[in-house]
């Protein structure tokens, strides 16, 4: 076992790539970024270019779900900075399934918010390029139920798909299994929620099913009773319910998915994995999976892996966390793309994105363009990157690359706040705005190093 985190040393894409090749990795990488300024179809739509800002919870909405100030202020950076591919946060679709009290939630009493956050981002990414006016995001909203990491008051009761003996130790005092009538209820509320992210000048909606939030755990719920649980087709029915009534009812709304296509998570309760191994994949579920969403007229996928409260590692590698991983970030994140390569080449004819870039800092430029150009992926997605850095998208296609003095160091104090019940964003590189809130958050838990709190939460 490592007995400290890795930190990234690497100073040039040359020392770069021989690591990589010293390692004996799968990570392409190219020096020609212009592929990364190509249009994408997905759907009915064009996406203008291949990089994409994935969806992170923010932590700020209003306790309506309402965006509030600094929500507008965090779309209006992502939007500035000229991604093609603007994955808005999870956003969730009952009251009951929020992950907090400042969790989106659209509803016809907020819909005017949700319509200016819509509106500020199209006028917001015309400023990315000047030179093109017409330039305009592909705007996608994510509606989930947080599931067993429901948490829409201090007190409240987490909502399981099923008891699990691995995660359930993170569960808050009071848990239940949801029952089928439950879950057959929520369809309804999605639909809703959906048909309100389109009037708001949405794009899509995803339904997300990654990360163990509800939609997520049941893909992977065997020991589960009843109609949502123990076959691949019960415990892929309520999404394919759910997706059917979407298409029928929102008309021009695309629908896409953020799907979990490796838990790492043991068997029977993770999904995309070895019986005999959490941590090596079998892909034949998210496979058939896949081609049946394509059949039904998914035309973009986010992949992602793991569960960023059991296992963050594996799907976010870091150089600061609450936990010394016993492998290295670069073979965590050639498993990433390896599983998106899977899931790409069978289903060619799906924008499929991909994750793991932020620990790649200025290289992840470079291995997004050598990922596409092999196929492994349409679209590059970054997360915790677009906190630190929300305008690397148009460093890279009008600069030539992005700037390592801005790039996120992954010391995943940006989760630290999330967890600690407050707006989340980067405290090293936004230091004016979140800054405030870390030193906030180690005043209340006893002096520790702050550009580590992470290691000690």
């Amino acid at each position: 076992m490592n007995t400290q985190h890795t930190r990234f040393s690497y100073r040039t894409l040359d020392e770069f790539r021989q690591e990589i090749e010293r390692m004996g990795l799968d990570i392409p990488v190219s020096e020609d970024l212009s592929v990364l300024a190509e249009q994408v179809r997905a759907g009915r739509n064009i996406i203008p270019n291949r990089l994409c800002i994935l969806p992170m919870e923010g932590r700020d909405a209003s306790p309506s779900g309402a965006p509030t100030e600094l929500s507008f202020r965090r779309y209006r950076r992502f939007a500035q900075g000229g991604a093609g591919l603007l994955w808005a946060e999870a956003n969730a679709v009952v009251p009951e399934g929020r992950s907090s009290s400042a969790q989106f939630a659209i509803s016809p009493d907020n819909l005017d918010s949700f319509t200016r956050l819509c509106g500020d981002m199209n006028a917001a990414a015309r400023e990315a390029y000047p030179d093109n006016p017409d330039f305009r995001p592909y705007k996608v909203l994510q509606l989930t139920h947080s599931g067993r990491y429901s948490k829409p008051e201090s007190d409240g009761e987490a909502v399981i798909a099923v008891q699990n003996p691995v995660l359930d130790s993170y569960l808050p005092p009071r848990s239940r299994v949801i029952s089928d009538d439950e879950l057959r209820s929520l369809i309804p509320a999605y639909v809703n929620a959906a048909v309100l992210a389109g009037k708001a000048g949405f794009d899509a909606v995803d339904l997300k099913t990654c990360h163990f939030y509800l939609m997520g755990e049941l893909l992977g719920a065997r020991p589960r009773p009843g109609a949502f649980g123990g076959s691949f087709e019960n415990r892929r029915s309520l999404l394919f319910e759910i997706l059917d009534r979407l298409q029928e009812k929102t008309g021009g709304l695309d629908v896409a998915l953020r799907i979990n296509a490796f838990d790492a998570v043991p068997h029977p309760y993770g999904f995309g994995v070895s019986e005999n191994d959490a941590m090596t994949p079998d892909l034949s579920e998210p496979l058939e999976l896949v081609k049946m969403l394509r059949d039904r007229g998914v035309r973009l996928l986010a992949v992602s892996v793991g569960d960023p409260y059991y296992n963050p590692h594996v799907g976010r590698p870091y150089d600061g966390g609450f936990y010394t991983p016993t492998s290295h970030p670069l073979q965590d994140t050639a498993r990433i793309f390896a599983v998106t390569r899977a899931i790409q080449q069978a289903v060619p004819d799906v924008a499929v994105v991909t994750t793991g870039m932020s620990w790649l800092r200025e290289f992840g430029a470079n291995v997004a363009a050598g990922l596409i150009r092999d196929g492994y992926c349409t679209i590059a997605g970054f997360g915790r990157q677009a906190f630190a850095y929300p305008d690397f998208a148009r460093d890279i296609l009008l600069s030539g690359g992005m700037k390592r003095t801005r790039c996120c160091t992954t010391c995943s104090n940006c989760t630290a706040l999330m967890r600690s019940q407050r707006p989340a964003g980067c405290p090293i590189r936004d230091r004016d705005t979140y800054g405030p809130l870390l030193r906030e958050m180690i005043a209340e838990r006893g002096k520790i190093d702050g550009t580590r709190v992470a290691d000690h939460v």
